[in-house]
Formats: structure tokens, sequence, C-alpha cells
């Protein structure tokens, strides 16, 4: 990518780094939303380089993370069956269900195919019309512009053997319901720059005046997510709760228009239920009437149950902010990649994935992470 290197030049990040020193006067806690983001800092060490006082935690910004327990059970019988191609996206075949995983049931014969794109999902319906092929379409506004499109495509193309099982989040609502919370520590948000290219930051207005609390649209290299945070610490200290726009090479107020529209054409908003953490009221996206046929859950009769998600992980304080992956007791030891207790550890834009990988560069009051013992 043309001039990607500037955004990773180690001089001009640790000039911020010094002026983040000179501005900050007292400690902050600031949330990044996205996984990308979480990734980015861990990897590059961004932590260390911040004043002692400022802290970062890591938001419920993971679409693998948050996917309920009940849509992966779903997802598992579904894949199981015969005649069905079932279509899903890597990082989620070791998600853990209730008794087993998508790794498992492609292990036991399943027809499951890791894609890259929801259009190729389509594409194998139009060239194995004898076989029910089934999406599982996770994600945020971002992945849901693109399932949108599929669906609006298979829809056109009258695709009878295609359907998508739908587990699609809204990130501003969720913003809100942490602001809400009684136990809320965050202090300011670096919002998802990807997310807000679609759906613009016009929201987010409301949510900075009413929690009193800076919000800044934040990119995903070093140089970008450490001004995103002199920019939230800069309000902090002067008194300021307003929307910033770090990301202005990718992202407007208004956001894109056109994508904006195609998700209104397909999906309608709804309460979603996000794992670890729970229900939070208008924060998902399902399929309207007229898209219903395609709808995997109705057309394999999917039964609806919130299952709780108790195995020992502790995901939803760590999306919610309230703990960091190294306050897990079984972080590194019980819990690894080839063996997750949760999503966090399984995704490529998990917190505890994040802490794993790169343990390296990130540590603990001076301390290192600790190795798993299979490692």
């Amino acid at each position: 990518m043309k001039y990607l290197q500037e955004y990773r030049n180690g001089d001009c990040i640790r000039t911020v780094a010094a002026e983040l020193e000179k501005t900050s006067s007292r400690p902050w806690t600031l949330m990044e939303i996205c996984g990308g983001q979480t990734h980015a800092i861990a990897k590059y060490g961004l932590q260390q380089l911040l004043p002692p006082g400022i802290q970062l935690v890591h938001g419920p910004g993971c679409p693998v993370c948050v996917t309920p327990q009940e849509i992966i059970d779903g997802a598992i019988t579904i894949a199981a069956m015969p005649d069905v191609i079932f279509c899903s996206y890597g990082d989620m075949l070791r998600v853990p269900g209730s008794v087993s995983d998508l790794l498992q049931v492609k292990a036991g014969g399943g027809d499951i195919r890791i894609i890259y794109s929801p259009l190729q999902a389509l594409h194998l319906a139009e060239q194995n019309p004898n076989k029910q092929v089934v999406f599982l379409a996770i994600g945020f506004e971002t992945t849901a512009t693109a399932n949108a499109l599929t669906l609006s495509l298979a829809k056109q193309k009258s695709l009878h053997n295609f359907s998508a099982l739908i587990s699609q989040f809204l990130v501003a609502p969720a913003i809100r319901s942490i602001c809400a919370r009684k136990d809320c520590q965050i202090q300011g948000f670096l919002a998802a720059g990807h997310v807000c290219a679609i759906t613009g930051y016009e929201q987010y207005h409301q949510l900075a005046e009413n929690y009193h609390i800076p919000i800044v649209i934040t990119g995903f290299e070093p140089l970008d997510i450490i001004e995103g945070v002199l920019r939230c610490i800069r309000q902090l200290e002067g008194g300021h709760y307003r929307v910033e726009n770090q990301y202005q090479r990718a992202v407007t107020q208004a956001g894109n228009r056109t994508a904006q529209s195609l998700l209104k054409t397909v999906f309608k908003i709804s309460a979603q239920h996000w794992r670890g953490i729970g229900e939070i009221p208008t924060s998902g996206l399902i399929l309207k009437e007229e898209y219903a046929s395609f709808d995997a859950a109705r057309r394999f009769n999917l039964p609806t149950s919130n299952r709780a998600d108790n195995r020992g992980c502790l995901s939803g304080e760590i999306l919610l902010g309230l703990k960091k992956p190294c306050d897990c007791p079984h972080f590194a030891q019980k819990c690894h990649p080839q063996q997750p207790l949760g999503a966090p550890m399984v995704s490529s834009e998990g917190a505890c994935a994040a802490y794993y990988h790169y343990r390296d560069q990130v540590s603990v009051n001076g301390s290192a992470l600790p190795n798993s013992p299979n490692r």
C-alpha cells in the first residue's frame, strides 16, 4: 500500500508519544473498539510507549468473539446435515459451541468450505443446484454491506438453494450500552475507522454529548492509533467531549450512502445477543420479510435460545473493558490457540489471541506474560 510506511515510522510515533507525555497530567482509561486496533497495539507495543497513567482497554469489536453460542450451535447443526455445503470464514471453525465446534464437524465429514468473500458462497450455490449452500454471515457494518449485496444478488438470481445464518452487529449501540453501565470505567473511545467508513459518525455526536466522553474515529496503523490517543487525551485534559475524525483519509461524517441504502434494503434493526455480554437493544440486523426465504435459521427450523457460555472464560469482562486477558487465570495455560476456552483466543481479532501471539511486546507492570506450557 502506497505511503503505508509513513504510518509505521518510528520517529513519528515517538514524537507523538513525547507529546502525550507532555499533555497528560493524570490517569485516563481509553477503549479501542476494534479488534484490529487491539492487535496493532499489541503487535507494535504501543501501550509501552504511552505515559504510565494512560491505560488502553479492549472493546467488543471482534465479530467472532461476540457471535452468540446459539449461532455456533446452529451452524454446527446445519453443517452436519447431508446435502449441505456450509461456508464460513476460517477463524469461526474453532469457536466453541456447547459441545463441539465446526472444525470437528469438518473432520467428521461435513462439507465445510473456508471462504474469503460471501460471493464465493453465492457462486457455490450456482455451481451446486442440488445442494443447500449456507453462509455464516457474521460481523459489523463493514461485512454486513457485503452480505447485503450477496443476499440481494441471490434474490435477483432466484437462488433457492442459498441461505445465510445471520449474526450481524451494530457498533454505536454497543458503545451506548458500555457507557450506560454503572461499572463503566471508560473515559474516551477510539472508534473503528472501517465501520465509520460505512456508517459515518453522525450518530456518535449524541453519544459524546450525553455521556461526556470524547470519541475519536481512528485508523489501524501505529501512528493512527497513538494519534487517536493523543486527540482523546487533549480533549479530556481540556474538559471537552466531542467527536473527532483522525481517519480522514477514509472516513467522512456522512459515510457511504450507497452502502447504507443497501443495508436498509436487506436488513432491519433488531435487538442482538452478544456472546459473553448479553442482549443489547437495537444492536443487531436481521433480514427483512422480503428476504426471509434466505434465512437459514428459518429454513432449517433452528431452535431459538440464549445459552449461557460459561467455561471459565472471562470474555464478557474483557470485551467490556473491565479486565484484560492477562487477568484470566487460564490465559496461556488451560486456554491457548490450540485449546481455546472462548472465542477471544480463537479469533484473528480477539484480545486474548493478540496478547498470546504478541506477548513479547505486551507486559504487565514490567513483567512478561506467561508462555503456554504447550508452546
